[in-house]
């Protein structure tokens, strides 16, 4: 299942990451991992500033590029937001601890998770960040709870 979601202002790509939250429910033994694609600008922060935000992180939110990993409290549980841009082997992922964090009532955002190789788990969603010709997500669900979750953020957004 996937779809397309219009993202014409940073005010649409923050409503897609405020439903994104909205409608994902925490799992009770495994994280909620969503990859984050897209060049450079296209809104990757922006949307896990406002996911983030919508599961009650209440510090502001920025790329981890030189940390490459933020973790912060959330209403439920945690939030990992983790960006590779500038990870040079996939290998340097043991070095984060990331697996360490994939534990229920967590969600995690990678940003350029093709960096990551096949060390990263298994997403729910694969959101791609498009610009051109316009600026647009595709939204495709790459698990049993990412069909749940994609199915409840389109009914959210016909509401």
């Amino acid at each position: 299942m996937s779809t397309v979601w219009p993202l014409p202002s940073a005010a649409a790509t923050q409503a897609l990451g405020a439903t994104l939250a909205s409608a994902m429910t925490w799992g009770e033994r495994d994280a909620r991992v969503v990859f984050l694609s897209g060049e450079l600008g296209a809104g990757k922060t922006t949307l896990t500033a406002a996911a983030l935000q919508a599961v009650g992180v209440s510090d502001v939110v920025r790329s981890p590029s030189f940390s490459l990993v933020e973790i912060y409290e959330a209403s439920q549980g945690q939030a990992i937001h983790i960006d590779l841009y500038r990870l040079a082997d996939p290998d340097e992922l043991e070095h984060l601890a990331v697996r360490d964090h994939l534990c229920g009532h967590t969600l995690v955002m990678i940003e350029w998770p093709e960096r990551g190789g096949d060390r990263l788990p298994r997403p729910d969603l694969r959101v791609q960040m498009l610009t051109t010709p316009e600026r647009q997500a595709r939204i495709e669900a790459a698990s049993n709870a990412g069909e749940i979750w994609l199915a409840r953020i389109l009914e959210m957004s016909r509401i």
